[in-house]
């Protein structure tokens, strides 16, 4: 993983060498998720943006287990900017589930909508959530925001996530190749809509795709776990054969730093991800759900970064 931008600041002052010059070796590492997700080359997208718009910044997506670890890599420092959902931030900003101790997370833009996708294929006796019972079912690699948030909707569902069922822990291109190989009959998966891998096992030929509803249990959900998480539905046609629309949950989906991290380029990168929201959008469609509009205290979860509120005052947005 590339050394942080902190580290090579701190080094660049240590070498008697000038803020100018340093400018010119800007590294950033963004934390992000498996390939098979949409943080990864949407994270990509974005660090190529950001090199057109910043000679000499440089900024690469890495790899990594999803949102948990994500959060833990900004919070000891170990990566520059990260992917995550709200509610994985919102856990290691407290203290609590995944995290040990309280991480200085600070957020600096609301991206999207992640939904939380359950799939399985015809033929494996699951018309329902509660047909999950008994079944082999991946929830996510561990250190995901998957593997949080699936446990959470088993949880208000009256399941047990390990009496009830044969967890697997893998990402989304392994849960895919998993289904269609029949060694597991179903699996979560939290992302924007479309999904690489999902869409790979609606397009997979002689075989039938189906998305397991389960907006009915938001209420729940909300009740155990706070308002964080909503209703969202996965349109029809958003997958090859998707017949009918889907009713899901989902929780946003925020670019994070740790609150130490420099404001001028925190103030940067915040401005790059909305005001290119059309060129984001072009690797995924993902990216035009970054509006000015949605960037709201709460929905972002977390105490802002001074560099995002820098930007959203000197636009007149108001965050409250």
């Amino acid at each position: 993983m590339k050394r942080p931008v902190l580290t090579v600041l701190a080094l660049a002052a240590a070498l008697g060498v000038t803020p100018a010059l340093a400018q010119q070796t800007k590294q950033l590492s963004i934390a992000t998720g498996g390939t098979g997700g949409i943080y990864y080359p949407l994270a990509g997208g974005f660090g190529t943006i950001l090199g057109k718009e910043y000679p000499g910044l440089t900024a690469t997506a890495e790899v990594t287990g999803g949102s948990v670890d994500n959060m833990k890599l900004i919070g000891t420092g170990k990566a520059d900017v990260a992917f995550t959902q709200v509610d994985a931030a919102v856990d290691a900003l407290n203290g609590r589930d995944k995290f040990t101790s309280k991480l200085p997370i600070r957020g600096l833009v609301v991206m999207y909508p992640n939904v939380m996708q359950i799939i399985t294929l015809e033929g494996k006796g699951i018309e329902k959530f509660e047909d999950l019972k008994g079944k082999r079912v991946s929830t996510g690699s561990p250190g995901s925001g998957t593997e949080v948030y699936a446990f959470r909707v088993i949880e208000a569902a009256g399941l047990d996530k390990d009496k009830d069922m044969k967890r697997e822990r893998l990402g989304a291109a392994e849960s895919a190749n998993a289904l269609k190989d029949g060694k597991i009959d179903a699996f979560f998966f939290v992302a924007g809509v479309p999904t690489a891998a999902i869409t790979d096992v609606a397009a997979t030929p002689n075989v039938k795709m189906k998305i397991i509803e389960h907006g009915h249990l938001l209420p729940k959900i909300i009740e155990k776990n706070g308002p964080i998480y909503g209703e969202s539905v996965i349109k029809k046609g958003s997958y090859p054969n998707q017949e009918k629309d889907a009713s899901m949950t989902a929780v946003w989906t925020i670019m994070a730093v740790n609150e130490n991290f420099p404001e001028d380029l925190a103030y940067n990168l915040t401005k790059t991800m909305i005001e290119k929201r059309e060129d984001l959008g072009q690797v995924h469609k993902e990216g035009l759900s970054v509006v000015a509009e949605n960037q709201k205290t709460k929905l972002i979860g977390v105490p802002w970064h001074a560099g995002a509120l820098k930007y959203f005052k000197e636009k007149g947005l108001s965050v409250d």
